[in-house]
């Protein structure tokens, strides 16, 4: 995704927690250790829909500011790693976020993956128009 910062405004958009509650749909960010900085910091997410949701616990493995950022997911629900980045680019900085995540539930999680695919993509989407939004306010 492009934004139109400069590399480390960028970085501290993106990695303000507490500001991904505005953009990420149906969900609420916030950090916990370490003020959500640094190898060790941690940050908490809340996904939900209605009354079902669940929270997504993490940890920072690596902080490499105003690069990147890697967090390992702690919970039963979403585990795996997340890496933010943020490299220059023409205009500003491109923004990447990506996810190695292993699916719940096992093999019929894995199973289930091709078809919960394509709506968790269409809600990241959503997620970075809204980031879009937020930047033009």
């Amino acid at each position: 995704m492009e934004l139109p910062l400069e590399p480390q405004a960028a970085w501290d958009t993106v990695m303000d927690w507490d500001r991904q509650s505005r953009w990420m749909l149906f969900t609420r960010v916030w950090a916990t250790e370490n003020d959500g900085r640094g190898v060790g910091g941690g940050v908490a997410a809340r996904t939900s829909v209605g009354g079902l949701g669940f929270t997504d616990d993490m940890v920072i493995t690596h902080w490499d500011p105003p690069r990147d950022c890697t967090v390992k997911h702690l919970g039963t629900i979403v585990r795996g790693t997340g890496t933010f980045e943020v490299r220059p680019a023409p205009g500003g900085s491109t923004f990447v976020w990506s996810e190695d995540v292993i699916p719940p539930l096992g093999r019929l999680g894995r199973l289930a993956w091709p078809l919960v695919r394509p709506g968790f993509e269409l809600m990241m989407r959503i997620s970075f128009k809204r980031l879009t939004k937020d930047l033009a306010r």
